[in-house]
């Protein structure tokens, strides 16, 4: 259970994520994904229950030691000093620097290498707080990719970029789950989650509301009864379902 002033916004949540898998919630606005994200990174202590990695409670971990086995990124992020792209990502190496250490060689690759996975490397020596709101949205995601995490934890990360670096998103995502790490990532777009998502979790209600692979969530008289409305959902071709909201009355 979790929630603010002694409020619950979620009751019963209980969930696994497992490596190489990449977990989506949705739900409508106040379901409290943000809240059962920052529950998951250790920033908000829940009312009653635990959140373990690898069998250690994660209010037990250091702030580093937390860094190092999860990556965060969450909504609304800006600075408030003007470090260049570069400078910015290379914060995400933090975590493996012990005290007074340098950056070495391999914390250099690790940069490197996020910049590259981002389309970021022509911006690399741009001011953050000079990047449209796209570009600064991939630069927090580099930061996170940075940091090697065997957890990444997502609100909301590709709201402002386009649909051609939505596509990338995903395949960055997709990449990292293959390497066997885990991803959680809170999403609006029901039809980016069937794509992205292994499974997914729907939240309303301040509870779950269905949980499984997204063909078996993403269901009319599921969604219907989570957000209202009459949703039509269509299969593709390829498999995926796509959801379409309409209130418009029929002529």
């Amino acid at each position: 259970m979790a929630g603010y002033g002694g409020n619950p916004v979620l009751r019963g949540i209980s969930l696994e994520v497992r490596p190489g898998e990449v977990l989506g919630l949705s739900g409508p606005n106040g379901a409290g994904k943000s809240t059962l994200l920052k529950v998951l990174s250790g920033r908000f202590r829940p009312i009653s229950g635990e959140v373990r990695v690898g069998g250690t409670a994660v209010r037990d971990l250091s702030d580093r030691e937390r860094a190092r086995r999860m990556a965060v990124m969450a909504q609304g992020l800006h600075l408030e000093f003007p470090f260049t792209v570069r400078e910015f990502v290379g914060q995400g190496r933090y975590p493996h620097l012990g005290p007074f250490r340098r950056p070495g060689r391999v914390d250099g690759m690790a940069v490197e290498r996020a910049l590259a996975e981002t389309g970021l490397e022509s911006l690399a020596e741009s001011r953050m707080d000079r990047l449209s709101g796209g570009e600064a949205q991939r630069a927090w995601m580099a930061r996170a990719l940075c940091q090697e995490a065997k957890i990444l934890l997502l609100d909301e990360p590709a709201s402002a970029l386009d649909v051609a670096r939505q596509a990338a998103f995903c395949g960055i995502l997709r990449r990292f789950a293959g390497e066997g790490r885990a991803v959680v990532i809170v999403l609006h777009d029901l039809n980016l989650a069937a794509r992205l998502c292994d499974r997914l979790l729907l939240l309303g209600a301040g509870g779950i509301a269905a949980e499984g692979s997204p063909e078996s969530v993403l269901r009319r008289e599921v969604l219907g009864q989570v957000y209202g409305g009459e949703p039509l959902v269509r299969t593709l071709e390829d498999g995926f379902p796509v959801v379409v909201f309409s209130h418009r009355r029929k002529s």
